[in-house]
């Protein structure tokens, strides 16, 4: 049986269409996931990810569990409500998760992890721990809303005054706690923006605030979309536990700066393969799991869909790492290939597009 978020009466409400998603039932869009879409890049639009994992890693031995547990390094964090993002590793070296991390202090972080991916991440860590001197927490008490977009701060504070004063002058990677909230500037979409951690109880109090201040409801499909422009991997369909984090773009993730020994820091090899961005410069749509021809061997795309912000198919692919920026590929569609060229990610940041100046050359932008 799926489970339910908090919000879930609020997105039947809405008119959602709901589906399964990682063992919960989710809003896929509110009628239009391309006028989602738009309203996070042009203005600003709320997502319910309360089906997140919130786990706190509370004790004395807290910040240095955290260092062996996690390829990046926690010690960077230098003061409260600081965050970063990493991978969990295994001992191959294999992503088991990313995350984001916050300190509320040395005795106390708090992760966010992926909903498909909890219990294995949860059992993951308590086998980490064994012997130390720390407490793993689920907050299953607690509803997550992420508000994104351009405009996302200033209609945030207007529905909730007691948040302008915390979200003040932070950056992004930075948090605040408001009462027995949690507030921090991170996000899922290359947008600015914050996300809420609350309690559940109040949640749907807190959203309807928000759609009444003009924040627009989304769902999973323009998060999708949104995520795919920015260059953001998606667990299980662009890394994995057989997948380094060093093949997948994440290698400013992984915090070899020390001598500080991380699970799977002695399995990372220099990686043979590469996760680079393709957009196509013929007619048709990129998905998971074609076939990608390049004149260094072959690939696969990983991650692809129509992107609405540059108004043309893009993917994230695994090629080999002698693949370069501005080099041309093809890419297998129903036994056909089509003419695709290797950009740079993110495809998209705060909104505009980066891939312009490679796509500009007549040679690639006149089709066949």
């Amino acid at each position: 049986m799926l489970q339910r978020t908090v919000l879930s009466e609020a997105h039947r409400a809405a008119g959602a269409k709901m589906v399964a998603f990682a063992g919960w039932e989710m809003p896929l869009h509110y009628g239009s996931q391309l006028e989602e879409h738009h309203a996070v890049r042009r203005f600003a639009g709320m997502f319910d990810v309360s089906h997140m994992r919130a786990v706190e890693v509370l004790g004395p031995d807290a910040r240095a569990f955290l260092r062996h547990a996690l390829a990046n390094d926690v010690a960077k964090l230098d003061a409260p409500g600081r965050a970063l993002y990493s991978c969990m590793l295994n001992e191959g070296g294999g992503v088991v998760d990313d995350l984001i991390a916050y300190r509320f202090d040395d005795t106390a972080y708090r992760l966010v992890v992926n909903a498909g991916t909890a219990a294995k991440d949860i059992a993951w860590l308590r086998a980490l721990a064994g012997g130390r001197a720390v407490e793993l927490v689920e907050r299953v008490d607690l509803a997550l809303i992420a508000v994104q977009g351009p405009q996302a701060r200033a209609l945030a504070g207007a529905a909730l005054p007691d948040l302008a004063a915390a979200v003040t002058g932070l950056r992004r990677f930075q948090g605040a706690s408001c009462r027995d909230w949690f507030v921090a500037c991170t996000g899922y979409t290359g947008e600015d923006g914050l996300e809420l951690m609350l309690p559940a109880a109040v949640a749907p109090w807190v959203w309807d605030r928000l759609a009444q201040a003009g924040v627009r409801p989304c769902g999973l499909g323009a998060r999708d979309t949104l995520r795919l422009e920015a260059g953001l991997n998606l667990y299980g369909q662009d890394m994995d536990e057989t997948t380094s984090p060093l093949e997948s773009g994440l290698g400013w993730t992984v915090d070899r700066s020390t001598g500080r020994e991380f699970v799977g820091r002695a399995a990372l090899a220099p990686p043979a393969r590469a996760l680079v961005g393709l957009a196509l410069l013929d007619p048709g749509v990129l998905r998971a799991r074609q076939p990608v021809h390049t004149a260094h061997g072959p690939g696969e795309t990983t991650s692809g869909s129509y992107a609405p912000t540059l108004e043309r198919s893009v993917a994230l692919a695994r090629v080999p790492i002698a693949v370069k920026l501005g080099d041309p590929a093809e890419v297998e569609i129903r036994g056909r290939r089509l003419r695709a060229l290797v950009v740079p990610l993110p495809f998209v940041r705060d909104g505009r597009s980066r891939i312009d100046r490679f796509l500009s050359h007549p040679h690639w932008t006149t089709p066949r």
